[in-house]
């Protein structure tokens, strides 16, 4: 709304108008001023045209002294001039009024066009903001669910590397046993080779002493059999101890190949979710954006009155 514009203004100016031999509207007071609101100079034109009767009552002439009839005819004249006078203005006020309430009318749509807008703006301004607790609320439960996992990946990395312990325990105990073995049938091996050439000596010794000897020759094989019975025994003994920890080494080493598929398995999904913080840091920002940009959606450009 234009300011500054008083009424001895728009006075002056209708005033002017008519010197000019144009009536004076409320158009052509605001081009002859070049500012004022339509409001403002339909109130200021009003008072003018209540008052412009009386200013002509002063301004009219006198008479005195001049012909009766033509002091009744000019009488006549004015009382019509003023009547057509009040016409006019009256003419005027009804368009300025008509005008006015059309300009009134326009703006009431277009102020409950704005009322509108505003309303869709502050539920897609809500909507903004309930997305973006939701996206923050999944955002700390999938922090929640990252940190459970990397607790799970610490404890079966742990359990991991207790197995690879008790697995290398268990090869070296295997390892040991071999070599206990080894040295078993090396000695197994010694020994029967001893007492063979123990009997053939005695064998040889025996061609000679055949009855005498004979019955210490079936002694000593049955103490060779017996002492070959023992170490069998012990053989066997020894491969069932192998085979028991080579079993014990197998088991070791599949529950660690498990171990390490659970732990790949994990590490991958960890992996996956690492970039979820960065997505939904992206997502939030992406629906500020949408309500920062909802929130300053320009008006649209009222037309020039």
């Amino acid at each position: 709304m234009a300011r500054g514009i008083t009424e001895s203004d728009v006075h002056t100016a209708a005033d002017e108008l008519v010197a000019k031999g144009e009536r004076p509207t409320v158009e052509r007071i605001r081009a002859h001023l070049g500012t004022g609101s339509p409001n403002t100079v339909t109130r200021w034109l009003e008072t003018w045209w209540n008052r412009l009767g009386t200013r002509l009552q002063r301004a009219r002439p006198d008479l005195e002294g001049a012909p009766v009839v033509l002091a009744e005819l000019a009488g006549q004249w004015w009382e019509l001039a003023l009547k057509h006078a009040q016409e006019a203005a009256h003419r005027e006020l009804a368009e300025a009024e008509q005008s006015l309430a059309t300009q009134r009318d326009a703006l009431e749509a277009k102020s409950r066009l704005v009322d509108d807008e505003l309303t869709q703006m502050r539920s897609e301004r809500d909507a903004a903001l309930t997305g973006e607790r939701i996206a923050v609320a999944q955002a700390a439960e999938l922090q929640h669910l990252v940190d459970q996992l990397h607790l799970q990946v610490s404890e079966i990395s742990g359990q991991r590397d207790t197995e690879l312990r008790r697995a290398d325990r268990t090869e070296a105990a295997r390892q040991q046993l071999d070599v206990r073995l080894h040295e078993a049938l090396e000695m197994a091996k010694s020994e029967r080779e001893d007492w063979t050439e123990y009997v053939r000596s005695v064998e040889s010794r025996a061609l000679s002493e055949v009855d005498r000897a004979h019955q210490e020759v079936k002694e000593l094989q049955v103490q060779l059999s017996k002492t070959s019975e023992r170490h069998r025994a012990l053989e066997k003994q020894l491969r069932q101890d192998i085979q028991a920890a080579q079993s014990a080494a197998v088991t070791a080493s599949q529950s660690a190949d498990v171990l390490r598929g659970r732990c790949d398995a994990l590490e991958g999904q960890l992996s996956g979710l690492r970039d979820l913080p960065a997505q939904l840091e992206v997502a939030l920002k992406r629906s500020r954006e949408v309500g920062i940009a909802a929130n300053v959606r320009p008006k649209r450009k009222r037309p020039k009155q």
